[in-house]
């Protein structure tokens, strides 16, 4: 079976690809291509691991471990989902695509951009955030929005896949709290 891309991306990389260029082109101002790097490095996975293992502190021993098994799980068949859309739509990055008009100002681990694997993560840890640490949300939120216009501005993804990323995370999150709360009232029902 051969990767074609689908018709409907080429026509959407050139309605994007001047804001694309547009975003990326802040990248000159040394600072703000710093905050996006640190941004997008975050984003990969620290900040989401250390999410993870403060949840048995933020909510004790108990809960918190059910909450980190949720959450694990839930990134797990994120990244699979991811992964099958990625490989199977096979959008060329902007750097690639307009290689002349878009630098690529961090490596990437890949040749695809659709959708945006960091985005998914950042929106989906901050769904489930908002339900079980809304504490937190101060610091995750301006994370996330910081994460999401780094993938752009670094010349990895255009606005569409952060879109996509953003609404896949948002979509996993609300189905691994919807399946978290009907065990929670199976187990409330059968006591």
């Amino acid at each position: 079976m051969t990767n074609k891309i689908p018709q409907w991306f080429d026509r959407l990389d050139m309605l994007e690809w001047q804001l694309c260029q547009r975003t990326a082109g802040f990248s000159i101002y040394r600072p703000w291509l710093s905050t996006l790097k640190i941004a997008s490095k975050l984003g990969d996975w620290p900040v989401w691991v250390a999410l993870i293992i403060a949840l048995p502190a933020l909510h004790g021993r108990d809960i918190g471990l059910r909450l980190m098994f949720e959450y694990i799980s839930t990134a797990l068949v994120a990244i699979a989902v991811y992964k099958l859309l990625k490989t199977r739509l096979c959008r060329e990055r902007p750097f690639i695509t307009f290689g002349g008009s878009i630098q690529c100002n961090e490596p990437a681990r890949d040749r695809y951009s659709f959708p945006s694997g960091h985005t998914m993560h950042a929106v989906m840890f901050c769904t489930l955030a908002a339900v079980h640490s809304p504490v937190l949300l101060p610091w995750l939120l301006p994370l996330a929005g910081l994460i999401a216009i780094s993938r752009v501005g670094l010349g990895l993804h255009y606005y569409s896949d952060v879109v996509a990323g953003a609404a896949l995370g948002y979509a996993m999150a609300l189905a691994s709290l919807g399946l978290s709360t009907t065990s929670v009232l199976m187990v409330a029902a059968t006591s």
